[in-house]
């Protein structure tokens, strides 16, 4: 199949899938778009919002639509590496045996990552980045397409262990979660109390996902656009001679070079499910948001003025 058609096969599988998804979720179009954003060009997603926002049932209905496998992982302070990697054990043999841990499947709920301390937290990372685990010395791969969708409440403080900016970074996008309208909300409580229960239609495969993924890859993008996205990154950085007043003022570190190549692979992402052939400023400027919110770290000033992260990201357009 040429790419060209592919891509509008693209176009009308995620036009379906969002209309499947549609059936279990209410609202939240923006977030299912950037968890499907951040699906399609291979990269992991952190949500955070209060309790009882759905984010469970979200990661749970995009992993039945997309057809692939999925595992929750609680996360608490007891949580040990092994108890997500796998660990090995003497079989009737006196023999040893691996047994998986949940972290081999396709996508990984990581519910509440900020509960467990930093040792349990660094052996999911090392899956993100290296789609591989190494345990007792044996390197095993895991499956392809793998994402981590991680949730992060914001509420509390207290005996947390919140994230280090380092790790942050390996996230693709930050994705805040709102409380729905009222509206929404009736719908909700509609679905909700009632017994039926909508069956959600898988429809892609894993192959079907991992070419696509590919196919976002080939997409070619103008040296403009990527002149555009590093600039905007490079924007957010204090003691950069591009850098606003705003980001001098408030802003204490700016986005790596992460943030860079996350950007224009998001804006071909975004290109592609809405069947264009290469990625405009605009892509760019749509995803920008979720890429940057949790990469810049804003200084004590802005916290007493209020300022919120979103609105020094969009001053930079």
């Amino acid at each position: 199949m040429s790419d060209v058609a592919a891509v509008s096969q693209l176009v009308s599988k995620y036009n379906a899938l969002k209309k499947e998804i549609k059936k279990v979720i209410v609202g939240q179009d923006e977030v299912v778009e950037q968890v499907l954003l951040a699906i399609f060009s291979g990269g992991h997603a952190l949500l955070i919002g209060v309790p009882g926002l759905a984010k469970t049932l979200l990661v749970n209905t995009v992993a039945e639509a997309l057809g692939l496998k999925f595992k929750r992982i609680q996360f608490t302070p007891d949580l040990m590496p092994s108890d997500i990697l796998g660990s090995e054990i003497l079989d009737q043999n006196r023999e040893f045996k691996f047994i998986k841990g949940p972290i081999f499947a396709n996508i990984i709920l990581a519910d509440e990552i900020n509960r467990t301390p930093p040792k349990t937290q660094a052996a999911l990372l090392e899956a993100m980045q290296e789609r591989a685990v190494t345990v007792a010395g044996h390197h095993y791969k895991l499956d392809l397409p793998y994402f981590v969708l991680a949730t992060q409440n914001p509420i509390e403080q207290e005996g947390t262990y919140p994230l280090p900016e380092a790790q942050l970074d390996r996230f693709m996008f930050a994705i805040n979660l709102e409380y729905p309208s009222f509206s929404e909300e009736v719908e909700v409580v509609k679905q909700t109390t009632a017994g039926e229960i909508e069956k959600v239609n898988a429809l892609f495969t894993a192959q079907e996902i991992i070419d696509f993924q590919q196919l976002i890859r080939r997409i070619p993008v103008a040296d403009n656009v990527v002149e555009y996205a590093v600039t905007l990154v490079g924007k957010t950085r204090p003691n950069s001679s591009t850098a606003t007043d705003t980001v001098k003022n408030y802003i204490d570190w700016g986005a790596g070079p992460r943030a860079s190549q996350n950007l224009i692979l998001a804006a071909k992402t975004n290109a592609a499910l809405h069947g264009k052939f290469s990625p405009d400023i605009e892509d760019v400027q749509k995803a920008a948001i979720g890429i940057l919110r949790h990469r810049l770290i804003k200084n004590y000033k802005a916290e007493a003025e209020g300022l919120s992260i979103e609105e020094i990201i969009k001053s930079l357009y």
